[in-house]
């Protein structure tokens, strides 16, 4: 019975790290979709420096 008291504890350590990088991988993606609109309309160019 102690081991199931262990592994339902880790389990759930896990599924908030998984929780928080998922949520930090949000951020990064929106970020970079603002970054793309920004560069965008400033230059008329999705990758600034290439056609």
């Amino acid at each position: 019975m102690a081991n199931s008291m262990s592994k339902n504890s880790t389990s759930k350590r896990v599924e908030s790290e998984k929780v928080v990088a998922e949520r930090v991988n949000g951020w990064a993606a929106m970020i970079g979709f603002f970054a793309a609109i920004g560069a965008y309309l400033t230059t008329g160019q999705l990758i600034p420096g290439i056609v």
